[in-house]
């Protein structure tokens, strides 16, 4: 594929950052690729890795010139970068970034905005549990969604290149209101976390139940739970914090169908629970269907681990 972009500068290399500089290289859609990250030690691992062409010492000499800036840090700092690197910005940059809550991004990136500068807010929905410069593939985006909450003023040409970037890493584009998008998030990511995090957090407190019981037989279920609880703490901190609204509404519905499932085991109601299970296994077939997972035996794993 072709340049879309000269210069883009990604602030934050985590997962997502290295992800994309491994992507973007891959489709040949950048003609540099600057990095930059507050710590001297991620910034120093970058450079042994050759992750990007360049990685800066300061936010400002990165985002320098560049004529795409993707912002890849934790939601909660987004407003301080934005403010941090707004006079840096070159003159009709775009500036994005890949929080998964995107209300509280804008009320903290759009005031700091130029006029000169067109700012898309993202989400591609992809990821692992690893973090850190090492953690990033070239495929990371391949087939997933990435989630574009575009302002009512943005420009149309700017979009549309933009759309053309994060189809060239691999990713399906699709277009959201940021609140909708929020809500959705809450059910597809947010709150299956935060179950997460308690169930590993429940059998941690569970003294009859050993550490060592729990690391030797986890099933399948638990074993996925870990996985998800393993995940960054302080990208997850800052989400449930700036997406509250949704996810305790979500919350709250989940917590009324834990009851009515908790009756049903109670009073020995089979056929609720019989139906209940059979109706959610349709959303599992249809995240089949979608390509958004595969059905192979053991989730793919490949045998015990």
């Amino acid at each position: 594929m072709s340049q879309i972009y000269e210069r883009v500068a990604l602030i934050g290399l985590g997962l997502i950052a290295s992800s994309i500089a491994h992507a973007a290289r891959r489709a040949g859609v950048a003609g540099e690729i600057v990095g930059y990250a507050r710590s001297a030690e991620t910034r120093g691992i970058a450079r042994e890795i050759e992750l990007c062409d360049r990685i800066t010492e300061t936010m400002q000499d990165a985002v320098e010139g560049a004529d795409l800036v993707i912002l890849c840090v934790p939601v909660g700092v987004m407003g301080d970068v934005a403010k941090e690197i707004a006079p840096h910005l070159a003159d009709g940059a775009t500036v994005s970034d890949v929080g998964s809550t995107k209300r509280a991004v804008i009320a903290a990136v759009q005031p700091h905005m130029p006029g000169h500068i067109h700012f898309i807010p993202a989400h591609p929905v992809a990821g692992t549990e690893q973090s850190g410069p090492r953690s990033g593939f070239e495929t990371l985006f391949d087939n997933r969604w990435c989630l574009l909450t575009p302002l009512p003023d943005t420009s149309d040409a700017k979009l549309e290149t933009f759309t053309q970037f994060w189809r060239a890493l691999g990713s399906n584009v699709d277009f959201m209101d940021p609140d909708h998008h929020d809500l959705v998030l809450a059910v597809t990511s947010h709150a299956p976390h935060l179950i997460a995090y308690t169930m590993v957090g429940v059998a941690d407190d569970l003294s009859r139940v050993t550490d060592s019981e729990v690391v030797k037989y986890s099933a399948a279920g638990f074993r996925d739970f870990t996985r998800i609880a393993a995940s960054d703490p302080t990208m997850w901190r800052d989400v449930f914090l700036t997406n509250k609204d949704a996810t305790l509404e979500i919350l709250g519905r989940f917590t009324e169908e834990l009851f009515a499932l908790q009756r049903a085991i109670r009073t020995g109601d089979g056929e609720h629970l019989h139906d209940y299970f059979t109706r959610t296994r349709a959303i599992r077939r249809g995240v089949i269907e979608a390509g958004q997972d595969t059905d192979a035996p053991d989730f793919g794993r490949g045998g015990p681990n």
